[in-house]
This record gives C-alpha cells, structure tokens and sequence, in this order.
C-alpha cells in the first residue's frame, strides 16, 4: 500500500515534518536573535566601564612604556597595580599565550559573577572594562578549579612554581596535571638561523613576542614603542614557568574597585 503523504493542518506542523524549513526558520530566528542582542553593544556606552568610570584604565597605556629595563636588567615599572587596567608586559603576555596553549582556561574561568558567594569567595565581580585588552577574553563559566580572574597575589611565586610543578603536593584532592616542562622550557630564545658564521635568517630573542604584541597593536591594543622595544630584555634567560607565573600573579590586580560604586547598573 503506498505511503500517503501527510498534510500539515498548521505552519508548526509543516515545520515538524519539513526538517529544511525547520533548520531555516531556526537559523533566521538565531540570526535575528543575536544581531538584536549583540550589535548593540558596539554603540552603548555603559557596556564598558571605563566610559563612565575612566579610572578603571591606565590613562598612559601607549604614551609611556608599561616597564623599562636599567643598565643593570632590573625592571623599571611606570605602572603600579591599581593605577588601571593596561595591557600585558611580553613576560605576561607570554605567560598568557602559555596558559590558552595548556588549556587552562577549559578547567579555570576568569569571571566572578554578581552573586553574593562568589564575591565572598573571590572578590569583586567581574567588569568588561578589565578585559579591554584581551583577545581573546577568558571569562566563562566552566569550573573544575577555581575562578582566577582575581588570583593575582593572593599566592607568592613560589607557592605558583610548586604548584604548577606539582598540584598534589600543596593542593591533594586537586585533579590537575603536572607540568614539569614549563621550568625547563626558554620562553621566547634565539632561534636564527646561523652557517658558517653568517645569519641565514634572524629570530633572535624575543622576536615572536615583539610580533605579537605589534599584532595586538594593529587591532588597537596600546602598546608604545618602547614597550615592544623592551619585550627582547624581559623574557631573555626566562623559562616559561616565569612567564606563566608572572601572568598570574598580575590577574585581579590591575584596577582597584571601589565597592562603593556601582560599575554594572
């Protein structure tokens, strides 16, 4: 006996039994959806912060270098924690290519929500003003450790170094792998290309992170020129647990949040 076609008595029964006008309707619905949702958002002043609260950014990002290497190879800092948010040192941002290259962020999420736990437990809520900078940004919501987004000091470098060297030992019910290599590992070295004496093909050190940051540059990111200057002398002699740690132990502290103000509306 041949199949009888079955005839729609409504539109959503044309939709159950059509699957491609389904997936059209369904992708012109999503569509519409996210343009009402998210293109707004690139023209509302109050989605970022530092539109009405200008302090939450460091008012010299890109007119004076973040840090400076002496004669001696100590650092010379312009900025201070709590002057506002600016962008990452090469040391920092290393660690932060490092810690999107492990895959932290997919046990770690950097975004302390509203609610009153979680300011008890991590601080203050999370701003879109402190991530300006980031690309891309790490918030999300996905927890098997903890939130990071105001790490930064709460623990010594050493504390860190343990840690990531072995989970176990100051944390034991931890489920985090080891990552032995890190110490081992230079950050950015020299990696020209040299025969009989004469460079085929310079990378010397701190070349991949001075195009980084030039590349973060030219889609707006405020470095100076002195900052990238700057980037060859930082992460020289550096392992890649310094530069994990060192961005670490920056995470929080760049603004200082008054409780007193209502950032979010």
């Amino acid at each position: 006996m041949a199949e009888q076609k079955v005839k729609a008595k409504s539109f959503q029964e044309w939709m159950e039994i059509n699957i491609w006008g389904l997936l059209f309707f369904l992708a012109l619905a999503l569509s519409v959806g996210g343009l009402v949702e998210i293109v707004p958002l690139f023209i509302m002043k109050n989605t970022m912060e530092n539109n009405r609260f200008p302090e939450l950014v460091w008012a010299k990002a890109g007119t004076e270098p973040i840090v400076t290497v002496d004669a001696d190879g100590k650092p010379v800092w312009n900025w201070a924690p709590g002057d506002g948010v600016r962008p990452y040192t090469a040391l920092e941002l290393a660690g932060r290519d490092i810690y999107e290259r492990e895959g932290c962020y997919l046990c770690h999420s950097q975004m302390i929500r509203p609610f009153r736990d979680e300011k008890e437990r991590y601080g203050h809520y999370s701003l879109a003003a402190e991530s300006i900078f980031d690309h891309p940004m790490q918030w999300g919501s996905k927890r098997t450790g903890p939130d990071l987004a105001r790490v930064g000091g709460k623990y010594s470098d050493d504390w860190h170094r343990q840690h990531l060297r072995r989970p176990q030992n100051l944390v034991p019910e931890s489920v985090m792998p080891a990552y032995v290599w890190l110490d081992k590992t230079p950050v950015d070295p020299d990696r020209s290309i040299r025969m009989f004496g004469k460079t085929l093909w310079s990378l010397p050190t701190g070349s991949r992170m001075q195009r980084h940051m030039r590349g973060l540059r030219a889609i707006g990111v405020p470095y100076a020129d002195a900052d990238i200057a700057a980037a060859a002398q930082l992460v020289d002699g550096k392992t890649e647990l310094d530069a994990l740690v060192s961005y670490l132990q920056v995470l929080g502290t760049m603004a200082r949040l008054d409780d007193a103000k209502a950032y979010r509306e």
